[in-house]
C-alpha cells in the first residue's frame, strides 16, 4: 500500500494581494550584504574546488593533474547508488565531471547517454573513455586506479581486508532487511524483529574498533557503501511504520556514526532529508507499505501536522523527532541561504511553481510528485513573481519584521492580484523543494515554511 503522497493544493478561495514587495535587484543586494556580515556565500559557491556541492559540473579540488574521470548520476540526487559513487569521488578527491541524467521514475533520458549506455542504468564512469557500470564495479575500480588518492579500503593481501569484506556482506543482509519490511505487510513482526538484530549487529561492529566508523576513526569504503542504505532507512522506516532508528537512544553506535557522517562535509553535500526520500522511494521501489504507527511520523514529515512546516519552526538537532539532523540549525544563515537560491534561480522557479496552478502533463511518470511535461499557467507569471518576491524578503528580513515595513504582504478581498493561483503553485513548489538538489535541509525547511506563511496569508482560516 503507497501512502498518499502531498500532491496539489485544492483550491480554496484565496485572499487578493499587493504588489509592493521589494524588486529582485534590492532583494540581491540584501542577499550580498547578509552573506558578508556572516562570511558565506550561497550565490556563487565554488563548485569546482570548494565543498561538495550537488550543483558542480566539475571538480578540481585544486589540482591541475589531467581529469580522467566522468560521472553520470540522477538530477534529483535520488539514486542511492549514484550517491556512492559520488561521495567516494569526494572523499578521495579525484578530479571529475558530472553530467546529470534523469532516472525513468521522473523523466527521459537523452539518446546520447543511452547510445553509450542502452540499459539507462545509472551510475556510469567514464575512464579514460571507458564505459563503466554497476556502482560496486565502479568504486572497485576507482580505488585500482587512484591509489594515491585516499585510500577508502584495505589493500586485498592486508589484515584487514577480511574484515572489510565482511562488513560489506553485513550491508547486503541490511539492505534486504530493510525492504523486506518495508515493501511488505505480510509477517510485520518477524520482518520488524530481523532487522532490528541486523541493527544490533551493526552497532556491534561499529564498537568493535571504538568506531565512530566501521573499520575505526576514519572513514572507508564500508561506510560511504551503508550511507545511502541506512540514510533512506531512517526516513522510510519513520514515515512507513513508525519505527525509528535515530534520535531515541536505542542504537548508540549507529547514532554516533550518522553523527560523525554528518561532520563532514562531503557527506552533507550529498545527503537529502527525510521527506524527499520517503516520496523517491516508492517509485524506485515499486511501493512502500504502510502501517498505522507511522502515521503520526508521515503527518510531520509531510508538514501535515500543522506544525512542522509552519513559524516558528520546531528546533533540528541530532534528537529532533521526527528528523535528527546533528549539525543543528542556524536560523538566519538558514534563510539566508533559502533566499539566495530563490533570488538567484526567481524565473525558472517562477514558471515552475506555476504548474500547480496549470494543467497535467501529457506524459505523465511514475513518480507522483514528478510531472516534467507539466503546463505552466504563465498567465499568472506576474503575481508568481510578486508573491516569491515577497517569500524572500521574509526570509531575509523575517516574517514579523516584514510584516511592520511598507514592504508588508498586504491582502484583502479584492485587489490587485489573485491569490488562488498562487497560493496553488506556492504549494506545488513547496511539496517539490528536493534536498539536497536544492539546498541542504535546514534551509528547505525554512523554504517550506515561508511558502506555508504565504499561503495562509491568502487563504485565511475561515
Amino acid at each position: 500500500m503507497l501512502k498518499k503522497v502531498v500532491g496539489k493544493a485544492a483550491k480554496p478561495a484565496a485572499m487578493s494581494f499587493a504588489d509592493n514587495a521589494p524588486s529582485w535587484e534590492v532583494l540581491s543586494n540584501m542577499v550580498k550584504a547578509q552573506e558578508a556580515e556572516l562570511g558565506v556565500n550561497f550565490t556563487a559557491p565554488d563548485l569546482e574546488n570548494g565543498p561538495t556541492h550537488p550543483l558542480s559540473l566539475k571538480r578540481t579540488f585544486g589540482s591541475t593533474e589531467p581529469i580522467r574521470v566522468k560521472l553520470y548520476r540522477d538530477h534529483a540526487g535520488w539514486c542511492p547508488y549514484c550517491q556512492k559513487v559520488w561521495l567516494q569521488l569526494e572523499e578521495k578527491r579525484i578530479p571529475y565531471t558530472i553530467e546529470k541524467i534523469n532516472m525513468r521514475c521522473y523523466g527521459d533520458k537523452p539518446p546520447s547517454f543511452l547510445a553509450k549506455v542502452p540499459s539507462g542504468l545509472l551510475p556510469v564512469l567514464e575512464i579514460d573513455g571507458r564505459v563503466v557500470t554497476e556502482s560496486a564495479t565502479i568504486m572497485a575500480l576507482l580505488e585500482e586506479q587512484f591509489p594515491g588518492h585516499k585510500p577508502l579500503m584495505p589493500a586485498p593481501n592486508s589484515p584487514q581486508r577480511p574484515r572489510a569484506d565482511q562488513l560489506m556482506r553485513l550491508e547486503r543482509r541490511f539492505f534486504s532487511d530493510w525492504l523486506n519490511w518495508l515493501c511488505s505487510g505480510w509477517n510485520g513482526p518477524s520482518a520488524q524483529a530481523q532487522l532490528e538484530r541486523t541493527l544490533q549487529a551493526i552497532c556491534k561492529e561499529l564498537e568493535a574498533d571504538g568506531g565512530p566508523f566501521f573499520m575505526g576513526q576514519d572513514i572507508s569504503l564500508v561506510d560511504i557503501t551503508f550511507a545511502p542504505m541506512l540514510e533512506r532507512a531512517a526516513a522510510s522506516l519513520a514515515y512507513y511504520k513508525g519505527f525509528v532508528m535515530r534520535g531515541a537512544g536505542k542504537f548508540s553506535a549507529l547514532e554516533a556514526w550518522f553523527d560523525a557522517m554528518e561532520a563532514r562535509d562531503t557527506y552533507l553535500g550529498t545527503k537529502s532529508d527525510h521527506y524527499t526520500h520517503c516520496h523517491d522511494l516508492p517509485p524506485q521501489l515499486g511501493g512502500c507499505y504502510s502501517t498505522p504507527e507511522g502515521e503520526l511520523f508521515a503527518a510531520a514529515l509531510d508538514g501535515q501536522d500543522g506544525a512542522s512546516w509552519h513559524l516558528p519552526l520546531p528546533p533540528l538537532n541530532a534528537t529532533s523527532t521526527p528528523e535528527a539532523y546533528s549539525p543543528g540549525e542556524n536560523p538566519p544563515v538558514d534563510r539566508l541561504a533559502a533566499a539566495a537560491r530563490l533570488v538567484v534561480n526567481h524565473a525558472a522557479v517562477g514558471r515552475f511553481a506555476l504548474r500547480g496552478a496549470g494543467q497535467p502533463g501529457p506524459r505523465p511518470v511514475s513518480a507522483p510528485l514528478a510531472d516534467p511535461s507539466g503546463v505552466a499557467a504563465l498567465q499568472h507569471e506576474a503575481a508568481m513573481d510578486a508573491a516569491l518576491r515577497h517569500v524572500a524578503h521574509a526570509l531575509l528580513v523575517g516574517v514579523q519584521e516584514k510584516q511592520v515595513m511598507e514592504h508588508a504582504l498586504q491582502v484583502q478581498e479584492a485587489g490587485e492580484l489573485d491569490g488562488a493561483a498562487v497560493a496553488a503553485s506556492a504549494a506545488y513548489l513547496r511539496d517539490r523543494v528536493g534536498v539536497p538538489r536544492d539546498m541542504k535541509l535546514p534551509a528547505a525547511r525554512q523554504l517550506r515554511a515561508h511558502l506555508n506563511w504565504l499561503i495562509d496569508s491568502l487563504q485565511p482560516a475561515s
